[in-house]
């Protein structure tokens, strides 16, 4: 089979689920970890990459269509952008597997937390 075939085809089917309300990112993130032998920083540094140009689109046309509120932008963003780079330093001077765990249960509780979600949901119909 042709290299590119199976980074595509994943690539294509965590595109497919998020596009469902699926988080493709942790999707991603977890194909190219498990499945492709990708690197844990290096499958995050790609999954940022493709993230920030979509959240930059996703900016730009919410503030186009008024749904983004400007006070709370004010205040989150200088926050936000300064807890986001303490993380990434903090991740580069952990070893990676003290990131895969906490990820892991991470994932798992928000998998429990959505499946739960779901039955609590089914149970008022």
């Amino acid at each position: 089979m042709v290299e590119w075939m199976i980074p595509f085809l994943a690539a294509l089917g965590t595109g497919a689920l998020s596009s469902w309300g699926v988080g493709g990112g942790t999707l991603l993130l977890v194909c190219m970890t498990l499945f492709l032998g990708v690197g844990q920083r290096e499958a995050q540094a790609i999954n940022l990459l493709f993230f920030l140009p979509t959240a930059g689109i996703s900016l730009f046309f919410h503030r186009k269509n008024g749904f983004l509120d400007k006070q709370t932008w004010r205040e989150a963003a200088p926050l936000g952008t300064a807890a986001a780079l303490a993380g990434a330093l903090i991740s580069m001077a952990a070893d990676v597997s003290l990131l895969r765990k906490p990820f892991g249960v991470f994932l798992l509780y928000g998998g429990a937390a959505m499946l739960m979600s779901g039955i609590k949901k089914g149970d008022r119909k």
